[in-house]
């Protein structure tokens, strides 16, 4: 009974000691005038160095404001960089948040996340803009005539494309593949459609 009264007693030092061991042998991570990283036992201000502490973690919301989770594409280039950037990474979740999922069913809804996430296995050649096709008929040309001398030619309206087309290559092949995604403006934000 003495015998294990006594080992209870050193248990407590024993622990301590080998705290303190631990808190010795402690690596910190430094950066020297050079600014080359050096890992030392010792203090970094032995060394002539400064401590390289990991960024503490941040509090509160922890999306980037320019992330899609914190704002939609407001710009037809924030909407290719998005599809871009979800098709590059093959995060089906990202090229959906780009979807404008609007009264669409169950089952449409899961064939739609089939389509995105083909898409997104493809390798990915380029993202063109597609663009409403301009038809003049010819009796339209021949009525216009010769310009009035002294008048001005009407510029032509400003198009604004009404698609985007990827451009792709099938997995495991160069066979080309191309997808054109309709564009949609909704809520001052662009959405793609299938």
């Amino acid at each position: 009974m003495i015998r294990l009264s006594f080992l209870l007693l050193l248990l407590p030092l024993w622990s301590a000691t080998s705290v303190a061991h631990a808190q010795s042998t402690r690596l910190n991570r430094c950066t020297d005038a050079q600014g080359q990283s050096v890992y030392t036992d010792r203090p970094c201000d032995s060394l002539g160095a400064q401590s390289r502490l990991p960024s503490p973690a941040p509090t509160g919301s922890t999306l980037q404001r320019d992330t899609l989770g914190a704002r939609c594409p407001r710009r037809l280039s924030e909407l290719v960089e998005a599809l871009r950037t979800g098709i590059l990474s093959n995060d089906v979740n990202r090229l959906s948040s780009l979807y404008l999922w609007g009264a669409v069913s169950d089952a449409g809804a899961q064939r739609i996340l089939g389509q995105l996430e083909s898409l997104a296995r493809r390798p990915l050649v380029d993202v063109v803009p597609v663009y409403p096709r301009q038809e003049q008929d010819a009796s339209q040309a021949l009525e216009q005539g010769d310009p009035v001398p002294g008048s001005e030619p009407e510029p032509p309206a400003a198009r604004h494309p009404v698609g985007l087309r990827l451009e792709q290559t099938l997995p495991g092949s160069v066979a080309r593949a191309s997808t054109v995604l309709g564009l949609r403006r909704q809520y001052g934000c662009f959405w793609i459609t299938l």
